[in-house]
């Protein structure tokens, strides 16, 4: 006589072959359309905001052509072609001397309008900071202990810090910008001892790439025996710090003995 075969300890041979068959199937097909969807929703997006916004610029700036010098047709990206020339004019003309008279005539008016200069002065500055080719702002990408020791943030580095904050505090400081996840648009602005911050080699982009996925995609890296040398260094001159001043939350605390029960 043959002995049963004891299915109870493997489903799939407990099943029959079709049924197995069908399921190796299933999710055959469900692998395949997730990596359809992680391909082509990327481009998808793109390509649509791209479609959106072009022809945002196109409705309003098209409009404002002259009758005569109107296209016969619709031409897609007419409107930001336009744009783009007319900001470039700008620039040239607020750039020699006739031209950076009248616009230096503009900002005074603009800055004796209590509202007004308010909301544009903060807006001058933040388009300053963030375009300006020769600001060094979210240049370089740093790593520093936060919210504790032993916790690590990603943050952007934006400045050197001076002023008042330097006076009352380390004079060798850092302004450093900590995002949030995963809406990097906000964060905390912190100042920052210059030796205890890291400066990374991943690019801005990549540091943005990390912070949006939660850490999921995270950037390549190369690094040399140098750099690990480097690193454990810095790790040991740590610890060494910490020993010598630990933390509030790791520090003994002696009770009064009139207290002890």
């Amino acid at each position: 006589m043959t002995e049963a075969r004891d299915t109870s300890a493997d489903p799939e041979a407990a099943a029959p072959p079709s049924t197995t068959r069908i399921g190796r199937t299933i999710a055959r097909v469900r692998t395949n359309f997730l990596t359809g969807l992680v391909v082509a929703a990327p481009i998808s997006i793109t390509i649509y905001l791209t479609w959106v916004f072009v022809a945002f610029v196109d409705w309003h700036v098209t409009p404002l052509i002259p009758t005569e010098y109107s296209p016969p047709f619709s031409i897609p990206g007419l409107g930001v072609a336009i744009v783009f020339v007319g900001l470039t004019m700008l620039g040239v003309f607020a750039r020699n001397f006739f031209g950076r008279s009248i616009i230096e005539l503009g900002l005074w008016i603009f800055e004796k309008v209590p509202v007004i200069r308010s909301v544009y002065g903060a807006l001058k500055q933040i388009f300053e900071t963030v375009v300006s080719d020769q600001a060094e702002s979210f240049k370089q990408v740093g790593l520093i202990e936060y919210p504790r020791l032993g916790m690590w943030s990603v943050v952007f580095v934006t400045t050197e810090t001076q002023g008042e904050i330097t006076h009352h505090a380390a004079s060798d400081m850092v302004s450093v910008f900590l995002p949030t996840t995963p809406n990097p648009t906000s964060g905390y602005l912190l100042f920052v001892p210059r030796d205890e911050i890291i400066i990374l080699d991943m690019s801005i982009e990549e540091a943005a790439k990390l912070i949006i996925s939660a850490g999921i995609i995270e950037p390549p890296w190369h690094g040399t025996q140098l750099d690990d040398l480097r690193a454990a260094e810095w790790t040991a001159s740590r610890a060494i710090e910490r020993k010598e001043h630990p933390p509030v939350h790791e520090q003994e605390v002696e009770v009064p003995r009139d207290r002890v029960a």
